[in-house]
């Protein structure tokens, strides 16, 4: 397979997401005004509550069986490690660029996530087809190629929603508990809490109705140290532990996409629920049918909200270009780098199969992705820098044809 054609194979996918995007952008030019504030929000939740959890749940479904988790083992590790290893990127660019704190987990999340579903999607069955392929047969290499691609986008979308979006949503959290603060009268802070030279207080400086029990709120005014020592004194480890558990907001930390991949999981790892629904005879075809024709709808979608978001973006986003310009380096430089070592070593170690060429090539793409369309989405629900991340989307992607091409080649002949 020629430079060329790899090329082209490679700008195709890249060159419809640009395109939608800019359809997405006019959309919401404010004379034409279809795709506005508002209408993006609405579609924005749509996406978020039924597309990305249908997308998700119908090709696990499909794609899971006991055989081929036996087999793909691997392939969910790798996933992991491409977040964790971008996540420890992203936060080395956080680091040297100092960006605001509501940038922080967008730039980890761009750095993280990858897009492991439309791109490949296109990607791999274009390779399949080339002449001089190193994959076999065209129809045997496109078949498990997008079995391989399926369960890649599952198992992405499952860490995106799980990890990506609780980071996205800690930073936006971050901010508004900021916010308030700084919003608050500074005479109000000094009544509430004024404190002495000596550290004497006259009102308790943690909640009383978290933290002290009304002995110690009896005990007022006191220093500083009586307090933390009364605090330790007064709960027990089992206390502890319920206060522990009532903080974590568990609605929160499974996203819809995450109910939606274990509802896949389920369906495609028990036998007699798949036989009721996967395959052209499964008397419950419809549901898994509806599913999949519901899931088709949310790469185009995402893709037209970050193009109305872009619109906002370019007209004044703020962003650095260093910032940029780390995501860059961290996303096409860096971790395919890091996951040359992560699969060759794989291979070496006999966690992956040597003879698997395509398995071992579509490990190596994975590294190698332009950030994530859906991150797109989590800063759209949470109001935390969506122009920005239209504007990083937007060079990202528009470096995206040439990477993809320089590096598709080098694991080609990596593999071959």
């Amino acid at each position: 397979m020629g430079a060329l054609d790899l090329f082209i194979a490679s700008s195709i996918p890249v060159l419809k997401v640009l395109l939608i995007t800019a359809l997405g952008s006019y959309l919401a030019l404010d004379h034409v005004n279809i795709l506005g504030e508002d209408a993006r929000k609405h579609i924005n939740n749509l996406v978020f509550y039924v597309f990305n959890p249908a997308l998700v749940a119908s090709n696990l479904a499909n794609t899971i069986t006991y055989e081929s988790m036996l087999k793909l083992w691997f392939m969910p590790f790798n996933v992991l490690i491409t977040f964790l290893v971008g996540s420890i990127l992203g936060w080395i660019v956080v680091q040297f660029t100092r960006p605001p704190s509501h940038f922080r987990g967008l730039i980890v999340g761009c750095c993280a996530a990858g897009n492991l579903g439309n791109m490949p999607l296109i990607i791999i069955p274009a390779v399949c087809k080339e002449k001089g392929s190193p994959f076999g047969s065209p129809d045997t290499c496109q078949t498990y190629g997008l079995a391989y691609v399926s369960l890649s986008m599952a198992v992405g979308a499952i860490y995106l929603w799980s990890y990506v979006y609780n980071i996205v949503r800690a930073s936006s959290t971050a901010i508004s508990r900021e916010s308030r603060t700084i919003d608050e009268p500074f005479g109000k802070s000094v009544a509430d809490g004024s404190i002495s030279g000596t550290g004497s207080c006259s009102e308790p400086l943690l909640s009383s109705k978290e933290f002290l029990t009304p002995a110690d709120q009896l005990a007022l005014p006191c220093t500083i140290s009586e307090v933390r020592t009364q605090v330790k004194g007064s709960y027990s480890m089992k206390q502890q532990v319920k206060l522990f558990f009532a903080k974590i907001n568990l609605k929160s930390m499974f996203a819809p996409s995450t109910i939606g991949a274990l509802a896949g999981f389920i369906i495609g790892l028990v036998p007699l629920i798949r036989k009721s629904m996967i395959g052209d005879s499964a008397p419950l075809r419809v549901i898994q049918d509806s599913a999949s024709l519901i899931g088709d709808g949310a790469i185009p979608t995402v893709t037209l909200v970050v193009g109305g978001n872009l619109l906002r973006g370019l007209r004044g986003s703020g962003i650095q270009k260093s910032i940029v310009f780390g995501i860059v380096v961290a996303r096409y430089v860096a971790l395919p780098l890091v996951g040359i070592v992560i699969v060759k070593g794989a291979v070496r170690f006999g966690f992956v199969c040597s003879d698997d060429l395509l398995y071992q090539f579509i490990l190596l793409l994975q590294f190698a992705m332009p950030p994530a369309m859906n991150i797109g989405t989590i800063t759209q629900l949470f109001g935390a820098g969506e122009s920005e991340c239209s504007v990083i989307m937007l060079w990202t992607y528009a470096l995206a044809s040439v990477s993809i091409t320089l590096w598709s080649t080098f694991f080609l002949w990596l593999v071959s």
